[in-house]
This record gives C-alpha cells, sequence and structure tokens, in this order.
C-alpha cells in the first residue's frame, strides 16, 4: 500500500497541484487538516485561493482520508465533497494501525496510552517535518506544502506499507526531492 501524506494546504492551489502531479501513484491520500483558511496567526499565504484549492480537492475527493485541522470549520465542510471534521481517522493495514490527527488535540504521551504500540502516528499541525521513532511508535508530519516552519521547506510525505514493514519519506513539495527517508 502506498499513501501520499498532505497537510496544512492553507487554501494554496499551486503546490498542491504540483505535489499530486509529481508524487506518483498511490492508493490513498491522507489529509491532515488545514484545507482552506491560513488561520490568524499566518499572513495570507502567495498564491491564496480557496475556491480553486477546494474544487482540486473535490475532484481527487473519493482517495481521501482526511481530519479536521484547527483552522477548518463547518463552511470548509460546506465548500467540500469529503468528511474534513473528524478529530481522527485510522487505517488498519494487514500489519500496522495508521492514527490519523491534525495534531492540535492529542498531545504525543495521550497517544501512547491509548493506542497499540507500533502505531504509526501521522499529524500536521506544527508545519514543522519530522520522522521518529518513539517507545515503539512511529511519529510523522509531513510539514505544511504552503507555510513551512523548518528548514526543510515546503514537503509532503509518502508511506509504504508491506505487512508491519514501513517505509516513510519526506520530500520537497517544491523538487519532489527526498529530503528525509526512514524504514521501519
Amino acid at each position: 500500500m502506498k499513501l501520499l501524506v498532505i497537510s496544512d494546504i492553507h487554501g494554496c492551489p499551486e503546490p498542491l497541484q504540483k505535489v499530486l502531479e509529481t508524487a506518483g501513484n498511490f492508493d490513498s491520500i491522507i489529509m491532515c487538516g488545514d484545507y482552506l483558511y491560513h488561520g490568524p496567526r499566518n499572513g495570507v499565504p502567495e498564491g491564496y485561493d480557496p475556491k480553486i484549492t477546494s474544487s482540486i480537492l473535490n475532484k481527487i475527493k473519493n482517495q481521501i482520508i482526511g481530519v479536521r485541522g484547527n483552522c477548518d470549520s463547518e463552511v470548509d465542510q460546506m465548500m467540500s465533497e469529503f468528511m474534513i471534521m473528524d478529530s481522527f481517522s485510522n487505517v488498519l493495514t494487514e500489519g500496522r494501525r495508521i492514527f490519523i490527527h491534525h495534531g492540535h488535540l492529542y498531545e504525543r504521551d495521550y497517544l501512547k496510552k491509548m493506542l497499540p504500540p507500533g502505531t504509526l502516528i501521522v499529524s500536521g499541525h506544527t508545519h514543522v517535518a519530522l520522522i521518529e521513532e518513539e517507545d515503539g511508535f512511529i511519529f510523522f508530519n509531513p510539514g505544511s506544502i504552503s507555510i513551512p516552519k523548518c528548514d526543510y521547506g515546503k514537503s509532503y510525505g509518502i508511506i509504504e506499507l508491506n505487512g508491519s514493514f514501513v517505509k516513510i519519506r519526506l520530500l520537497s513539495a517544491t523538487d519532489n526531492s527526498v529530503l528525509l527517508e526512514k524504514t521501519y
């Protein structure tokens, strides 16, 4: 199984379209929230156009596994033809559970108490990309494709699963180069 992972689009259609065109083939798309609005703490991102962003996302709605971000609201759901208001989602594979959330509601220690070891926990929110293993859990944040807040720049991820084997790649949304790769 191959999953594309995108977070924190914040209404920017250009990097979203570029990632969708260059990421290759995948089975589903994990979206970690903050689809259309940029929030009051961020400036208006370059190329901000939530209507076009919504149109792009609606065209791929059947592939999206989405969760609500802290900037997502009922108005955003009205623009979206897929579910965005759930605070979390789970993907159960033959060899591994994937827990998906935005990152603003559930803290790491809480999730480690609530989920079984071996769970891959995918989130966004911070706009800071990371791949880490801690106490038998794997934490993955693909960063942001529109408003990055780390040295990696605009980024997204690919998760490849085969039984309990998982390969996680962080890629540049600018040039599609591999920024970080880990296998578990």
